[in-house]
């Protein structure tokens, strides 16, 4: 052999003896001790960039001849948090050329004021969308209220007609949260098609869809994930639980429990979604944080895409839910309904969720 090709046979392989002296392996996978953390998947930016392309969506509609989009929230009682959550959708709405406004009802309204409020936002051909700000006082049934939005105006997708179009694979409107970890999934590159995916949290407005929205089949009309998808809830072992987000190529966790999800949990490389959010108090300081579900520093040593919180998900729902109203003005999804404003009437009041 000739010597210098000799010797540079050599050089390469004392670099991969070294490399593989310096790796560390988990469950037969070779993982550099040197191994970047994990790309942040900025929320924030992402949902900048959907409302940018709302905003053209919404000017090029507008120009020709249209109706601008309106879109109308219901503001039940004085809780700050919830207060803040309607000023934040108002203001990306006026950003985007969307048309709103916010109706604030005293807590001390009853179930039938509040869906008198309802029935005749359904009527008001101006409005486009409506959005009730959840949670409601004790004394207002909020599948109720939920039901009582027309179907076609229903932009936070939690009237029934719409849950049922959905588990149908039909096309309808889609609850925000669930269409915003679909989006951050899509927009991030990860492949989602025969992959495992591991959702912690059976919610009906957003670990249920979450879950669906993964598995959906590619040949239905919603966009499709095509994922292989388990569900966990609070049930779960944790031995299990661990079992299985370790196999886990996705994990959305939406339980609400800070820390469920630790690095040990983790499968190298996978995408992390956190959507849950928790308040932490801290007594000494006497200040206050927020936090996801995940052990995000931890975890951030072994995932390849991990979202912060806040700063993750949070951004992308108030973008959907822009994306929706525009659907929902476009009237881009047809209902099969006699009389779409009256789906439930004052008898709602009796029903319970």
């Amino acid at each position: 052999m000739n010597t210098a090709i000799y010797k540079s046979f050599l050089t390469k392989s004392v670099k991969v003896i070294s490399t593989f002296k310096n790796a560390t392996c988990v469950r037969g996978v070779h993982i550099s001790s040197e191994r970047l953390k994990a790309q942040i998947i900025d929320g924030v930016k992402i949902a900048k960039d959907i409302r940018r392309e709302l905003k053209v969506e919404v000017d090029e509609w507008i120009a020709r001849g249209n109706k601008r989009p309106h879109l109308t929230a219901l503001l039940v009682g004085e809780d700050p948090a919830s207060a803040t959550y309607v000023k934040n959708k108002m203001q990306a709405a006026r950003e985007i050329g969307i048309e709103s406004r916010t109706l604030k009802v005293p807590p001390s309204v009853t179930q039938n004021e509040l869906l008198d409020h309802i029935q005749f936002l359904n009527g008001d051909s101006h409005v486009d969308g409506i959005l009730v700000q959840l949670p409601l006082p004790k004394h207002i049934t909020e599948r109720a209220i939920c039901n009582a939005i027309a179907p076609h105006k229903d932009v936070d997708g939690f009237n029934i007609v719409n849950v049922g179009r959905f588990c149908l694979d039909m096309n309808t409107l889609i609850p925000c949260t669930p269409l915003g970890v679909q989006e951050l999934i899509k927009r991030t590159g990860v492949k989602t098609f025969g992959k495992h995916a591991v959702v912690c949290g059976r919610s009906k407005n957003v670990g249920m869809p979450i879950a669906m929205l993964l598995h959906a089949d590619g040949l239905g009309e919603t966009s499709a994930m095509d994922a292989t998808t388990t569900i966990c809830h609070r049930y779960t072992p944790p031995d299990q639980l661990a079992l299985l987000t370790r196999s886990a190529d996705i994990i959305v966790t939406a339980a609400g429990v800070p820390n469920l999800i630790r690095a040990d949990m983790v499968k190298p490389g996978a995408c992390i979604i956190d959507v849950g959010i928790t308040r932490i108090h801290n007594k000494k300081t006497g200040k206050s944080k927020l936090v996801g579900d995940v052990d995000f520093e931890a975890v951030s040593e072994v995932a390849g895409y991990i979202t912060p919180v806040p700063g993750g998900v949070g951004p992308m729902t108030v973008a959907m839910l822009m994306r929706n109203t525009l659907i929902a003005a476009k009237k881009s999804v047809v209902y099969n309904i006699l009389e779409p404003g009256a789906v439930v009437h004052k008898e709602a009041s009796q029903l319970r969720p």
